[in-house]
């Protein structure tokens, strides 16, 4: 059993982290989330029945862990100041690059999260529609105009980038179109 959930962790736990990521904005808060989600997993594993399925349960888990989270984070806000310094830094750093892959990340991260995780599972996660449309619990066809409409809106973003004198023509060409 013990072996069993290491293969488990090993397997996904690169994955989970990306997708936390890209949903929680936050190294430290991507790191707990996918901690709790192994966690709960620890807990209620002997309940999914078929094994297969343990790649769909980890991301749903996660999904609804940081969507629980988010809705208390509204009504009682964290604010620790070393994490703001954190996060100047962070944006500080990040204005005086060159529009590269990263920054494509920081758009996509500016995105709303209805269309942030149907994209982040796409392209960062390489999930088929129908994955992600039972990851996020939502019909297929919701899936493809969440990611059609999140396309646009983040080639919006980058052209608006482009305007600002960031230099991103690779991306105009890239599967995002």
């Amino acid at each position: 059993m013990k072996e069993e959930f290491q293969l488990l962790v090993d397997e996904h736990y690169e994955a989970l982290y990306r997708f936390a990521y890209s949903l929680a904005k936050n190294p430290d808060r991507a790191s707990d989330l996918v901690q709790q989600t192994f966690c709960i997993w620890a807990q209620k594993n002997h309940q999914l029945k078929d094994r297969s399925k343990a790649k769909t349960w980890l991301f749903t888990t996660l999904y609804r862990e940081q969507l629980s989270y988010a809705r208390r984070n509204t009504k009682f806000p964290e604010q620790d100041i070393a994490d703001m310094e954190y996060q100047l830094t962070e944006e500080e750093r990040d204005n005086s690059r060159v529009l590269d892959g990263q920054r494509a990340i920081a758009l996509l991260n500016s995105l709303d999260e209805t269309y942030r995780a149907p994209l982040s599972l796409f392209f960062l996660q390489q999930n088929s529609y129908k994955e992600i449309a039972s990851i996020l619990d939502i019909p297929i066809g919701t899936v493809m105009s969440r990611i059609a409409r999140g396309k646009k809106q983040l080639r919006d973003k980058m052209e608006t980038a482009v305007l600002k004198g960031s230099n991103i023509t690779a991306f105009k060409h890239s599967k995002i179109n």
